[in-house]
């Protein structure tokens, strides 16, 4: 592709050759202009969104240079800084010393008792789990070695169940990491050190001099243990067999101590610490920035990466070209092809694997892009109590991998959804097609503020004479069934009377019969005749069918014409939708004009395009939407082909009348398929009552602006669930004293103070609440705020959260 696309034929079917559209200019336009040089981010005149370039560096080397760390879902990671320390760490329990103390306590009385066999019931389990035959009758007294041994073994099963209850009821774990867990290399490793001594000194005290006490029931259960299963002594004869029992019971009393005092992480960093002391005249490693193409330099292309930084110190990079350029080295990497990615950067540099309209960069840019990331920031996460200590304050951003979930955007006129949310993301998903990583679809009404024409390699004009391109109603198919249910989805797909199973065979009775005699489907004026039953046209298409090789067909045309004028007939509800579009405004366009160049969507599916669809101007409404709901339907058929290497995007800037039972339920495939749709609405009663739930759970991404109904707020809060949280309420309840003295004191303070003498209760709980209620969402979001939440592809969730557009 080292011609970049541009010499690929056109005017062919694009199911064979998958042609490239050419630009989308008027037919009366100019000749076309030579591209300027892309000028670097940061230069005078360049478009917004980069960081301004430091003195004597290029501003896009900074750009390259410039860190992108890990971050959670939805947050702008160029120059993105984590807040200092993190999340708040762990708390200490809400426990006392005499809290920590009273379960040791307790636990040692127990113990005490056990020992002496004075509780209750102590041997009850010990004979119910035991053979009746290792006791002396009416006792625990053993009669032989079993029963020796199990007592010892139950005596260590009690004791390590003490431990543990011990440790859970004092907290004892959490107190431990919260004061030797936190601490710095190396006391953190010294105190687990003492800690595991101490712990070795209890389970092994005659391995410690001057040690006097007796040793836990830890090794002396194992032992019986093993004597109770192997039936005897034998196994201990070994000096082999009883060393490694005890260095195995060592480990197992060490290991948490390990865990808590990283061992294994700190022994590490000293063993790389004395690596680097015992060679200094070794060159420290340095790790080389981005712009100078590292990953080229690892693999040995030297020469294709001197080129490139040498293009980018000189200003002759842009952020467009750096992304296209990563792009091409990621697949040749995959391939195995790096003798072709060195060539082809050697012989056409910055200008390597061009986009096939020759476009290096849009006419101008309204927001902030990363396209290393694939990320448009759309403004900043609002601190709060909801909001992830991570969130606070960072850029709120989206990409493929949260659009592939699809996005839904609900707000009133005026809220700022084409302004703030959908002209960003538009831009963003066209300079990635400008990378190759991705196809973009806008569909708006004509004027809105989608981006310029020349921001398009297609442009559909829909009722407008100089437009350039037509749409194909057929998305460029050969399937009679295929076409069918398209058009079926955009003429009856939001009619109640009409199912779309009739409706779409109905059609198919028609398109296939034609298309055998034709060649080719009907005009949509044509089409409408066939559906009202016109006898002239059904029996000139009949008449076409009469050989032997058109039987099925003539078989298919029969059933429709029987069909025609009765009750349960769909076609003349589909002739009465096909009037909306078989109108004078519209008498050259869906493929009825004599020059007409219809564009089949299917191209997106094999090609980075940048498309947009305007629709007819007002007094069309209908019209529009029967429209909208065609190329909702074409994208979600085109977009099936999951060999397709880009990422491929809907975007309709007004949803309104477009979302159907369908549409819905191919919405949720699209995720698997690299693809997604971005739904913007006035309301969320612009959509069937019905669908409201599936909606929302079929789009992985949702957003509600400022302004919202509480109906429509009701609808979020539903979605977006409950959670668990801690309440805490404080009530003040007046001390009654017994005694005079009190009595009287009480009555001084309350002349003094005029209160009376009272005593806080305070009650703490976890409660479960809305994330956000309907009313919050309608009445506590500022304008130019809405309330987002993000599932990327992979399954990572963000929580709505309060987003700042103006950020």
């Amino acid at each position: 592709m080292d011609d970049g696309g541009t010499q690929d034929a056109r005017g062919t079917h694009p199911r064979h050759a998958h042609p490239v559209p050419r630009p989308a200019v008027p037919r009366d336009a100019p000749p076309a202009m030579p591209p300027r040089p892309a000028r670097p981010p940061g230069a005078p005149g360049a478009q917004p969104g980069m960081e301004q370039r430091s003195p004597g560096r290029a501003a896009v080397a900074e750009w390259l240079d410039t860190p992108r760390p890990e971050a959670a879902p939805g947050i702008w990671r160029f120059g993105h800084r984590p807040p200092k320390g993190g999340e708040p760490r762990d708390r200490l329990p809400s426990i006392t010393v005499v809290g920590l103390l009273i379960p040791l306590v307790v636990a040692l009385l127990v113990w005490s008792l056990w020992r002496q066999g004075a509780l209750p019931y102590q041997w009850a389990p010990l004979k119910l789990f035991t053979p009746g035959d290792w006791w002396w009758g009416g006792t625990v007294s053993p009669k032989g070695m079993q029963g020796g041994e199990a007592r010892v073994v139950y005596d260590g099963v009690f004791f390590a169940v003490l431990v543990y209850a011990v440790a859970h009821l004092g907290s004892w774990p959490e107190v431990v990491r919260h004061f030797v867990g936190r601490r710095p290399q190396p006391a953190r490793a010294l105190y687990a050190a003492l800690g595991a001594l101490g712990a070795l000194s209890l389970v092994f005290p005659g391995a410690f001099p001057g040690v006097g006490w007796d040793p836990l029931p830890v090794v002396d259960p194992v032992f019986s243990l093993i004597v109770l299963v192997s039936g005897g002594y034998d196994l201990f004869a070994s000096q082999l067999f009883t060393d490694t029992l005890y260095a195995l019971i060592t480990a197992l009393v060490v290991w948490p101590f390990a865990r808590l005092g990283g061992w294994w992480s700190y022994a590490r960093q000293v063993a790389a610490r004395r690596r680097a002391n015992a060679d200094p005249a070794a060159p420290p490693a340095v790790e080389l920035p981005r712009s100078q193409w590292p990953e080229l330099r690892d693999a040995g292309q030297y020469q294709a990466a001197d080129l490139l930084t040498a293009e980018v110190a000189g200003g002759r990079m842009n952020d467009v070209d750096c992304a296209r350029v990563e792009r091409a080295w990621t697949e040749a990497r995959r391939e195995a092809r790096l003798a072709a990615f060195t060539d082809t950067v050697l012989r056409q540099g910055a200008a390597a694997w061009t986009h096939p309209s020759g476009a290096r960069d849009l006419p101008g840019r309204t927001a902030r892009h990363d396209l290393l990331q694939g990320q448009v920031r759309i403004g900043r996460w609002v601190p709060g109590e909801r909001a992830p200590r991570a969130y606070h304050g960072a850029g709120a951003a989206v990409g493929p991998e949260t659009l592939g979930t699809s996005l839904l955007v609900v707000g009133p006129p005026g809220s700022g959804k084409t302004r703030h949310v959908v002209e960003p993301v538009t831009e963003t998903l066209a300079l990635q097609a400008l990378t190759g990583r991705c196809a973009v679809v806008a569909v708006c009404a004509a004027g809105a503020p989608l981006g310029a024409d020349t921001a398009y390699d297609v442009v559909v004009r829909i009722g407008d004479s100089a437009s350039v391109h037509d749409l194909d109603p057929y998305a460029g198919s050969d399937d009679p069934d295929e076409a069918a249910a398209l058009l079926a989805e955009a003429l009856a797909g939001d009619l109640d009377a009409v199912s779309g199973q009739s409706a779409a065979t109905a059609l198919a009775q028609l398109l296939g019969p034609y298309r055998a005699v034709h060649g080719h489907f009907p005009t949509l004026p044509v089409l409408r005749e066939l559906l009202e039953g016109d006898p002239g046209a059904l029996a000139a298409l009949r008449a076409g069918l009469a050989a032997d090789e058109h039987a099925v067909m003539r078989r298919e045309l029969d059933a429709r014409m029987r069909q025609a004028g009765g009750a349960a007939d769909a076609g003349p509800a589909l002739a009465d939708r096909l009037a909306l579009l078989d109108r004078p405004a519209f008498s050259e366009f869906f493929g009825a004009g004599p020059g007409s160049r219809p564009f089949s969507l299917r191209a997106v599916a094999h090609h980075p395009l940048r498309v947009r669809i305007d629709l007819p101007e007002r007094g069309h409404e209908e019209a529009s939407r029967v429209i909208a709901r065609l190329v909702l339907a074409q994208f979600h058929t085109v977009v099936r082909d999951t060999r397709r290497p880009h990422f491929a995007c809907l975007v309709l800037d007004d949803a309104t009348g477009t979302v159907t039972a369908e549409s819905v339920r191919r919405v949720q495939r699209l995720r698997a398929q690299n693809a997604g749709v971005v739904l913007a609405l006035r309301t969320v009663a612009d959509v069937p009552e019905a669908l409201h739930g599936p909606l929302l759970g079929a789009v992985g991404c949702r957003m509600a602006l400022s302004g919202v109904t509480t109906w429509d707020g009701s609808r979020f809060a539903h979605a977006w669930g409950t959670e668990w949280v801690e309440t805490t309420e404080v009530a003040k309840h007046t001390v009654f004293a017994d005694q005079p003295m009190t009595r009287a004191l009480h009555a001084l303070r309350k002349l003094v103070t005029g209160k009376a003498v009272t005593t806080d209760a305070v009650t703490t709980k976890q409660v479960e609440r809305e994330r956000w209620s309907a009313s919050q969402l309608a009445h506590e979001v500022p304008p130019g705020h809405a309330v987002l939440s993000l599932t990327s592809v992979a399954g990572e969730h963000a929580p709505p959260l309060l987003v700042d557009l103006r950020g």
